[in-house]
């Protein structure tokens, strides 16, 4: 077995995926299935997920992390009854701290936040038991691209250190956008488009292209019209390295403007 793990996007879309079982789903479990197999269970997961944004940068270090329901109260109650009692990592928190210091800064949260629906959605059904140690990294929203692919780039070393680095987003969000009625319709014309230039620029590994996302104009406006789905994907293509081929899967989009698409990167 390798001792370098892969590094996992995943396009978490709604949180409603936490109670159904579905092609996107089973994908999930399969991708966490086939990440053992090869290189054994991880020993914790860094997760970078679009709803924990903040001035500066936290990481979770409490103990027992709680399950937070950061979402309106318009969804059923089941899903506010969702638990993921995966236990924290003060320990891995602290390594955290410590590869990002000392130019930037690192808070122990060790009551505040937990695991947002952004991270246990997609654990719920990649990782079902609840068993590996979970952290989630804040993102700082006053930083630029570039700073959060430089993240990615600082954690990198984790990889072979047991850990899975996980990013939760989407890397088309445009809810207003979303054709509701129709889970499965055809992607919009730019949506597709968009999608299809950011795993060319993974693909091709041209981290560059996908860093300067904003440059493919008005596709990428409606694509991104905010940044905060997009930039947990930046941390996972910072924490790639040479060698790591890419692999799309889950790969299609829903409602026509919120991207499904995850991607896998290891070494070939």
């Amino acid at each position: 077995m390798s001792a370098r793990l892969p590094v996992v996007f995943f396009g978490h879309g709604s949180p409603m995926i936490a109670l159904e079982t579905n092609d996107t789903t089973r994908t999930w479990a399969a991708m966490a299935a086939q990440i053992e197999a090869a290189y054994g269970k991880p020993k914790a997961i860094l997760c970078v997920s679009a709803h924990w944004i903040t001035k500066g940068v936290g990481v979770t270090a409490m103990s027992q992390p709680r399950t937070i329901h950061d979402f309106g109260a318009s969804f059923p109650r089941a899903l506010f009854e969702v638990q993921y009692p995966a236990p924290g990592s003060p320990e891995l928190a602290a390594r955290v701290r410590d590869l990002l210091a000392p130019e930037i800064p690192v808070v122990l949260d060790e009551r505040q936040w937990g695991l947002d629906h952004g991270t246990w959605s997609v654990l719920c059904k990649a990782y079902p038991e609840a068993d590996v140690p979970v952290i989630q990294l804040s993102m700082d929203g006053t930083k630029p691209p570039q700073w959060h692919y430089e993240m990615g780039q600082r954690l990198a070393a984790l990889r072979d250190e047991g850990v899975l680095i996980v990013g939760t987003g989407n890397i088309v969000h445009n809810l207003p956008a979303m054709d509701w009625g129709d889970r499965n319709c055809a992607p919009y014309d730019w949506s597709q488009r968009f999608n299809e230039a950011i795993k060319k620029a993974i693909a091709d590994d041209q981290p560059l292209a996908a860093v300067e996302f904003e440059k493919l104009g008005e596709d990428a406006r409606r694509a991104v019209p905010t940044p905060d789905h997009y930039w947990p994907l930046l941390y996972v293509l910072g924490a790639r390295l040479p060698g790591d081929v890419a692999r799309f899967s889950p790969d299609h989009i829903e409602h026509g403007s919120l991207s499904m698409t995850s991607v896998t990167l290891a070494a070939a």
